[in-house]
């Protein structure tokens, strides 16, 4: 159980719990709590799942609403609990193991030192439209690639919010599409330690809804669409942006470190068909593909007003011809559609040899004394400088 005293809580077994007669307090793994100092007492409902090569186990407990089926190293759970939250430990290692989840509760997953290549389809599957929490161990390794040639999204998938957090590591490799993917929002908290994409044959992270970073190191290559993406959910019309959708299609960077490095033709660092915001982290970007492009989004606003900024990025890509419209794209640190300000931090964007560009501003560009900026800028035919902060419409 959970005993939660101004906001923190302390996760305690039941087993380790003694109750005072006259019930003004109660004794937890050694320490004494007063009832009145006490703000609620919730349940912690867990099940571990563990795989050992060719076979996986599962360990439930007393869980009510939970079903499952094991076969080989492939895992499927079926929660119907709608009362309670749900904690899922999935450790251990297997070449054909994999785990599909589905409830309509939020829940949370540990990774406490898990490798899994599955042979089916996706990794780790999560099908839950709820906030998912994914929580890293701390000192902890972790591992997930998906079979190739499946239907399946991306190595890790997540229906719902997925939020990534604790100090351990998460390797990921998407061999049929994404290597990361949520339906909704992918948010990154201030405790996450490294999340890394070492190949993918689409896009290395693809979030839906929006993607936020608060902290914590990404590292993205070897993937053949785009590094992290955010997409604009719309209606079923397939035109229409969602209007009940909260940031849609945006990116956050609050914090950080971002490493991203995109070889191939035309494909993008960072993409966004709306806006990007950049409060903080270190970018450390090199877009070497033909026609390639650092970072690509709608909008682009940069300040420090949560962390240090510094972002560089390397354009040293050729140029790309397309084989049917003859049309040629440069390649560039940075293409913004419309208005982009930079009011503090700092920005460096170097190309190579031939025709590359710089930064690419289409609509309204914006910069103060604050900011420090060393780049060839390049502004599309209604592009201009200007005095007071772009709109973002």
């Amino acid at each position: 159980m959970r005993i939660w005293q101004n906001g923190n809580n302390t996760k305690v077994p039941l087993s380790e719990v003694t109750y005072a007669a006259n019930g003004t307090a109660f004794t937890a793994e050694g320490v004494t709590y007063q009832t009145s100092q006490v703000d609620s007492i919730t349940f912690v409902h867990i099940i571990t799942v563990t795989w050992n090569r060719t076979q996986a186990t599962v360990e439930k407990g007393n869980v009510l609403g939970v079903d499952y089926s094991v076969e080989g190293g492939d895992v499927v759970i079926n929660s119907t609990n709608t009362h309670n939250e749900l904690e899922f430990v999935l450790q251990g290692s297997s070449t054909n193991g994999s785990l599909t989840y589905t409830g309509t509760y939020k829940c949370k997953f540990y990774l406490n030192n898990l490798h899994l290549i599955s042979t089916k389809g996706a990794a780790l599957d999560i099908q839950c439209g709820k906030r998912i929490a994914m929580i890293l161990n701390d000192g902890t390794d972790n591992s997930l690639e998906d079979a190739p040639k499946g239907q399946q999204k991306a190595a890790l998938y997540c229906k719902g919010h997925l939020e990534i957090e604790g100090a351990g590591s998460l390797t990921v490799i998407g061999n049929s599409k994404h290597g990361i993917c949520t339906k909704e929002y992918l948010q990154l908290k201030k405790s996450t330690g490294n999340v890394t994409v070492n190949g993918a044959v689409s896009d290395g992270i693809h979030a839906g809804q929006y993607f936020m970073m608060n902290g914590g190191t990404v590292t993205v290559s070897g993937q053949q669409g785009d590094g992290i993406q955010a997409e604009i959910l719309t209606l079923d019309d397939d035109i229409t942006p969602n209007p009940d959708k909260e940031f849609n299609g945006q990116i956050f960077v609050k914090g950080g470190i971002v490493n991203v490095t995109v070889s191939g033709e035309t494909r993008k660092g960072i993409k966004s068909d709306a806006k990007m915001t950049v409060t903080g982290g270190t970018f450390n970007i090199t877009a070497s593909g033909d026609g390639s492009k650092g970072i690509s989004v709608k909008h682009l606003q940069i300040n420090q007003d949560d962390n240090t900024t510094l972002m560089q990025i390397k354009a040293d890509g050729g140029t790309y011809e397309d084989d049917v419209t003859d049309e040629e794209t440069r390649c560039m640190g940075i293409k913004v559609d419309k208005n982009m300000a930079i009011t503090a931090g700092t920005l460096k964007v170097s190309i190579g040899d031939g025709e590359n560009r710089g930064i690419k501003i289409d609509g309204q560009y914006y910069v103060t004394s604050d900011a420090s900026v060393k780049a060839n800028i390049k502004f599309g035919k209604s592009g201009m400088k200007v005095t007071t902060m772009p709109s973002w419409d």
